[in-house]
This record gives structure tokens, sequence and C-alpha cells, in this order.
């Protein structure tokens, strides 16, 4: 009962506390990254400052609309770290600093966009929205992924303490059980020779029951046991690198819209969006003129033997970690997706050097099909399946961790109770002869 109260509580730490609040913190990391590469691309679709001519009209009506959902996912999780960070002052400081710099941030962008609405205000604007994005970049994103890796630390010492317990646990059990069951036969042969009689029916019932406790309990601990990790290392570690993943995959698609914003500092963003790649799908020495193909050979070999370990990042930290059904098919599409955004990255690189800097915002950040936007969103959401496949199986786990603590430990409980009752009742008769 102790160790089936300890798991109970342990699954409501995990599911009702641990993972919501690091998954707060992954949304916010990500949505600073939205919000800022809609930010640009509403600058860059508005057209010429204050009149509207040359606007991009659908790429400026959904940069808008995305731009409001991040501000308020961005909101929203601010509130819930806040209200969870309570009597963890580090955690509570590091919440205050990301929720007054994001105030900052907003009135950076605000004048930005009021700037942009003006006649000759778009190289105002231009300065404006570079203040907000080094603002961005040097503390609002290394603060949210610090909520990330501290929320996800406390997940893991909470995993590895409670599967230490249970390990310490099932010892004991297994050791219990086999002494209790010793002692009911032990008593059963002491009952026999002092009052010669062959069986005692009482007895023999209460062995029976104390073999049907020992084995829910060892049932239950190991079932507890298994579904945490199944919870923890199979599948919440996948959603963490995946995770991680779409918030450097929405920074690298900012940084190409930075590229076309901003022309003096299109070197920074270029070495940015190299930088993101290779922590997405990494190997050494490749720039962005051989970046596709040394893509293509690493992943022809990957295709040929899955143990190739010829690349980095984190797909390759997912791909490492293939559990479920379905789940690498997903991950293996998911790379592919993200290699025709690569391969779309050098075409709009290779319209900017040739002057089509319209032509090339239009690939950017306009929604036909087959431009860059529309295989960006085809990337993630191959991205967004594979997460899903292990979020799947993290819900199932908690969801069998927790059947066995509702049906196992009753009946362990239940059996333990009728030993005790079933040994009373078959001593009574021999403690009668006392009399």
């Amino acid at each position: 009962m102790v160790a089936a109260t300890g798991a109970a509580a342990g699954w409501n730490q995990t599911a009702q506390r641990d993972v919501p609040r690091t998954i707060s913190a992954t949304q916010l990391n990500l949505a600073l990254n939205d919000m800022d590469a809609q930010a640009a691309n509403i600058l860059l679709s508005s057209g010429d400052s204050g009149s509207g001519t040359g606007r991009l009209d659908e790429s400026y009506t959904k940069a808008n609309g995305f731009y409001k959902d991040a501000q308020q996912t961005i909101s929203s999780s601010l509130r819930t770290l806040g209200a969870a960070s309570e009597g963890d002052p580090a955690t509570e400081a590091t919440v205050v600093r990301l929720t007054d710099d994001f105030a900052h941030y907003q009135e950076l962008i605000g004048r930005a966009l009021e700037n942009d609405s003006h006649p000759g205000g778009k190289d105002a604007a231009r300065e404006d929205y570079r203040a907000a994005t080094d603002l961005l970049a040097d503390r609002l994103l290394p603060e949210a992924r610090k909520l990330v890796d501290a929320n996800n630390d406390v997940y893991e010492r909470q995993y590895d303490a409670a599967r230490s317990d249970l390990t310490v646990q099932r010892t004991a059990e297994a050791v219990l059980g086999v002494l209790l069951v010793a002692a009911l036969v032990l008593l059963q042969i002491g009952l026999a020779r002092r009052f010669h009689r062959v069986f005692n029916p009482g007895l023999i019932a209460a062995t029976l029951c104390a073999v049907v406790a020992v084995l829910c309990g060892g049932q239950l601990l190991a079932i507890n046991y298994e579904q945490m990790k199944v919870a923890r290392r199979d599948s919440f570690d996948s959603v963490i690198a995946l995770s991680r993943s779409k918030a450097i995959g929405y920074d690298a698609n900012a940084d190409e819209s930075r590229y076309l914003l901003d022309p003096d500092r299109r070197p920074r963003y270029e070495r940015s969006f190299l930088d993101k790649s290779q922590q997405l799908y990494g190997f050494a020495g490749a720039g962005l003129a051989t970046y596709d193909r040394r893509l293509d050979e690493t992943w022809a070999a990957y295709r040929k033997n899955n143990s190739d370990k010829q690349f980095t990042g984190e797909y390759r930290r997912e791909l490492d970690n293939i559990t479920f059904a379905g789940e690498r098919d997903a991950a293996e599409k998911t790379v592919e997706a993200y290699a025709v955004y690569q391969r779309d990255d050098r075409t709009f690189r290779r319209l900017v050097t040739e002057g089509k800097t319209q032509e090339a915002t239009v690939f950017c950040v306009g929604w036909a099909p087959d431009t860059s936007n529309a295989h960006f969103g085809e990337w993630m959401k191959a991205l967004d399946q594979v997460t899903a496949i292990n979020q799947r199986y993290f819900d199932r786990a908690v969801h069998k961790g927790r059947e066995a603590l509702t049906t196992l430990a009753p009946a362990a409980g239940a059996a333990l109770l009728l030993v005790a009752g079933l040994t009373l009742l078959g001593l009574r008769p021999r403690l009668a002869e006392f009399r």
C-alpha cells in the first residue's frame, strides 16, 4: 500500500505538474520565435510605408493573425509558469524577468509597426525591429530555454527518484512475500505435526491468498516501473527533442525574413540560419553551399543503415529513440520535409543575389503552393505528427500506470486482509483445544 501511494503521487506529479510546466515552457520558447518571425513578415509584406502600395495582402493578413496568436500563447504560458513557480525562487525570478523583458519587446515591436504605418517610416521601423530581435536573442530566448531545461530537470529528478524507490520496493515486496508464504507453510506443517492433522483449510486458503497478494503487488510494481520508463525515456524525451527542434525551426525561418528585412545584417542572419540548421541536422565542415549535398549523402547512408552516425542534432536524437509503431516512418518524413525546406532556402538566397528581392520576398513569405512558406508548413505538420505519436504513448503510459494502481492495489490489499482473517479462522479450532 505504501508503494501504491508513492506511485500514485509520482504519477500525479508527472501528469499534473512536471510535464504541463515543461510543455508550457516549450510553448513559450516556440511562440517567442514565431512572434518575432511574424513581426518581420508583417514589415516585409506591408509594402511602401504609409501607402500600402506593393502590399502582399494574404501574407500581411496571415502574419498579423499569427502574430496575435503567438502573443496570446506567450501571455498564457507566462501566467501558467508564474503560478507553477511559486515556492521556487530561482524559477520565479526567471519568469519575472521574462515578463518584464516581454513587455519591453512588445513595446519595441509596437513602435516598429507604428513607424511602418507612416510615410517614410520603413527605416525607423527596421531600427525598432532590430532592437526587438536583439532583445529576443540576448535575453528572452535564453531565459525561455532555461525554463524548459529547469522544468525538464525537475521531471528527470522525480523520475530517477521514483524508479529508484520502485526498485527498492520490488526487492522488499519479493522478500516479504516469500517470508509470508514460507511462514504460512511452516505454520501449516507445525500444526499438522502438533495436532496430527494433515490439512488446515483456513491456512491453505490463507496461503493461496498470500500468493495472490504477492503476485498482484509484484505486477503492480513491475507495471509502474516499466510505464514510468515508457513515459519518460521512450516518449517524453522525444517530445522534448522534437519541441526544441520546432522552436529552432521557427527561429531559422525567422532568420530568412530578417535577412530580407535588414540588408545590413545579412551575413549575421545567414550564419545564424546555418547554425540552427546544424542544431537540427548537423555535420562538421559544411556551409550553406555544401549543406544540401552533405544532407543528401548522410541521409542516404542512414536509410541504408539506421545505426549510421554521420549526422548529429535534434533529429539524430529522435531517430536514436524510435520506440513506437509508426514513429520511424513519421520521423523520417519529417527529415525529408526538412530537406525540401532547406533546398528552398538556397532558391530564396539565389533570388536575392540576382537582385530579385521582391520575387524572393514572395517566395519566402507568400502562401502559394511550392513556395518556402508552404514547404515550411509541411515540415511543421510532419514534425507535429511524430510529436503526437510520442505524446499519445506518454498519455497511454500514464493511464496504464494509474490503472494498475486502481485495480491491482485494491486486489493485493484485499488478499492481505483475507490472509489475516483466514489465518485466524484456521487457528481458532486449534487454539480452542487448549481450553
